[in-house]
């Protein structure tokens, strides 16, 4: 196959060596590209349950023509040879609780404005829901779709956690995981363009993004999320009105 217009050398000598590796550990099921935008950049916003979250979305995007600069925590960035990797493919550093924080937007902004395709995880780390639901994101999403008024496309995957679970260091690549990851249309906020960023507005646009994203995974799981996302800051009132599975019905979730 081609590889993405966008994608540069180091991007396409890293795919070269990662694909051959996920798809002798997965198979696929991969829906919904025909939502992705050709013309133009634009932000993709996945959920995020293990930490080979970040491969299996970059190979989904990737075999679909995609070259995606991936918004990933700062501290990765200076752990030898992936951070190497990581500045040679132009992954965005995000840089938290610093005077640095702002340059991670900057920088994200100047890529879509380019042409390029940002992708984001809007939860910020691993999902702390018991059973792998997406949990209350991080207001960053909604700076970055409003800045730009970029198309935000949400994806849900369901399966890397098979393959590495939450927390885990051991990979289980046998037998092949089954990877299901799909792509929606892109979430409406063109009614928030103009606000003011004030806290009203950015949670307004980031719950809808995780909205969405909750509703692909709903489907590919065929069950209902919690009535009450799970909520970091709030973690002693977690577990009341949950209406999810219970989380002894997923055996293989870690």
């Amino acid at each position: 196959m081609q590889p993405p217009a966008r994608s540069n050398r180091a991007y396409r000598y890293v795919a070269h060596v990662v694909r051959p590796l996920l798809r002798a550990m997965t198979r696929h099921d991969w829906r919904g590209t025909e939502n992705f935008p050709r013309e133009r950049g634009f932000i993709v916003a996945s959920n995020h349950m293990t930490n080979i979250d970040p491969l299996t979305f970059a190979h989904f995007l990737w075999d679909n023509g995609v070259a995606p600069k991936i918004l990933a925590k700062a501290p990765l960035f200076k752990i030898p040879v992936l951070a190497g990797i990581l500045r040679a493919t132009g992954q965005i550093p995000v840089y938290r609780n610093s005077s640095s924080a702002g340059e991670s937007l900057t920088a994200a902004i100047t890529a879509i404005g380019e042409g390029d395709v940002v992708a984001v995880f809007p939860e910020g780390t691993l999902t702390r829901d018991p059973d792998l639901w997406p949990m209350v994101g991080k207001t960053g999403i909604a700076r970055l779709a409003l800045s730009t008024e970029a198309p935000v496309i949400p994806v849900a995957q369901w399966g890397p956690q098979l393959l590495l679970g939450r927390y885990k260091k051991l990979l289980k690549p046998f037998p092949r995981k089954l990877v299901t990851v799909v792509a929606g249309p892109p979430v409406d906020l063109s009614d928030l363009y103009g606000r003011p960023h004030d806290t009203a507005t950015l949670r307004e646009a980031t719950e809808r993004v995780m909205a969405a994203i909750t509703a692909l995974l709903a489907d590919i799981r065929d069950e209902e999320p919690p009535a009450i996302r799970y909520d970091m800051r709030k973690p002693a009132a977690q577990g009341e009105k949950r209406v999810g599975g219970d989380h002894a019905t997923h055996p293989e979730l870690p």
